[in-house]
């Protein structure tokens, strides 16, 4: 059955419609818990570590994917929902030309700069050189990166999320195969792991590339075309919010890593590095969930289709409270096997991890609903909204939890911390859909 972003969507449609997109973000989640898998059990806790504390600077550089493809593709639907296919096709291409650019400076921008970056984040001496080299290779594959990030968004766009998910397998299953044959067999360490998640990101992101660059039956292509400031501005404002995801996350994480130094030291950083890996996973379905609905949100939006807005709303709040629900128990169910995965080897950190993981799971409850409602902001292009969500909930109050919350409570304020910046973040996003209901008429 094809389906349109025109259709009306019941629940069966909208999960056979999003499943891809769902199964694309847990796979991109996979190469650095993958990566992070095989280092801390072939190589050990302190290149561990290091990867830990360089992959935030490497994400704000990606992160800028995220930013074009969520923006850009709420544009293209809009402009598809007023029926200008041809302008559509225009943006779309301005978008993958721009990603293409901006990638380039970015690898060398942070090959140059991930010593210097590395020390600010932290770095003890044991750890710089780990640092260094996954960093820069990492960053040298950083447009290939940056086009799977932007073309996850544009596939489902295109009417193609099967495509995505196709493609999205195929790398991460790149990345799992090489993670072995490069660390387990080679011996290579964290050079191994670079390389494996470079490789697969060039799989990601070069096969789109060629299948939207020859003739398809999907409704987007590229062809050449300038590069035009207004479109470009307003594609970056709409995808404003995930960029300020990116980078929002990558502070806490600093933030984090250094109040773990103080309280606990390397084994608190690798317990923590445990936690984001499986946070990755988690939270990309719901990640996956509101990029699949993006699309269809945008569509109606520009067709000014009310009915269906209300309906999408409706619908994904509800199976939001679900998957927080579903989630948080399953999170609790796994602490134990999951650190037992990553840091069985070393009981003292084994259980410091399953500790931490059952506090941190609480925190699953209410992040789809508010990770929905900044995206859903976004399709309706008001970036603004958007961002500040995105901007309060993954900075301010992360940020003031765990540096606040230990004071009173120790060690266990920063495992609690994600959970309690999520309860603000909820009261945010509710009170904006109240406020912003009678504009876009989806209550």
């Amino acid at each position: 059955m094809n389906i349109q972003l025109s259709d009306h969507f019941n629940y069966r449609r909208l999960f056979r419609f999003t499943l891809p997109s769902i199964v694309m973000m847990i796979f991109t989640s996979i190469y650095g818990v993958v990566d992070g898998l095989f280092v801390s059990n072939f190589v050990g806790k302190t290149p561990f570590a290091a990867i830990n504390l360089v992959m935030p600077f490497i994400m704000i550089l990606g992160g800028v994917g995220f930013m074009i493809g969520t923006g850009g593709s709420a544009l293209v639907s809009k402009t598809m929902g007023q029926n200008e296919p041809e302008k559509a096709n225009r943006i779309f291409s301005m978008m993958i030309e721009l990603t293409l650019l901006v990638g380039a400076l970015l690898s060398i921008v942070g090959i140059v700069f991930i010593e210097p970056i590395a020390r600010l984040f932290g770095a003890s001496e044991a750890m710089l050189p780990e640092c260094v080299l996954y960093g820069r290779i990492v960053l040298a594959f950083n447009a290939a990166f940056m086009l799977q990030n932007v073309f996850q968004a544009f596939l489902v766009t295109a009417e193609r999320p099967h495509m995505g998910l196709c493609v999205t397998v195929a790398a991460g299953v790149t990345n799992m195969v090489l993670d072995a044959l490069f660390i387990a067999v080679f011996k290579w360490g964290v050079a191994g792991a670079a390389i494996a998640t470079g490789l697969s990101q060039c799989v990601g992101g070069l096969i789109p590339l060629i299948y939207f660059i020859r003739p398809n039956k999907s409704p987007l292509r590229l062809k050449l075309a300038a590069l035009q400031l207004p479109s470009i501005l307003q594609a970056c404002a709409n995808g404003s919010s995930e960029l300020m995801s990116n980078i929002s996350g990558s502070l806490v994480s600093i933030a984090y890593n250094a109040q773990l130094m103080k309280y606990a030291g390397e084994n608190g950083v690798a317990a923590y590095g445990v936690l984001m890996y499986v946070q990755f996973i988690f939270v990309a379905i719901d990640v996956g969930y509101a990029v699949g609905c993006a699309p269809i949100v945008g569509y109606h939006y520009g067709a000014q289709n009310h009915g269906e807005l209300k309906n999408m709303l409706r619908k994904s709040l509800f199976l939001m409270s679900i998957s927080g629900v579903m989630l948080t128990l399953l999170a609790a169910a796994l602490a134990a096997p999951l650190a037992r995965l990553f840091v069985g080897y070393d009981q003292a950190l084994f259980d410091m991890t399953r500790h931490a993981f059952r506090l941190f799971s609480l925190s699953f409850l209410l992040a789809g609903i508010n990770i929905y409602v900044s995206s859903f902001f976004t399709a309706l292009n008001n970036g603004a909204v958007s961002a500040i969500v995105s901007f309060l909930r993954t900075l301010v109050f992360q940020m003031l939890c765990v540096l606040v919350l230990p004071i009173f409570l120790g060690i266990d304020g920063i495992w609690w911390a994600m959970a309690v910046a999520e309860v603000f973040a909820f009261i945010l996003s509710l009170s904006f859909l109240i406020v912003k209901r009678n504009k876009y008429h989806y209550m």
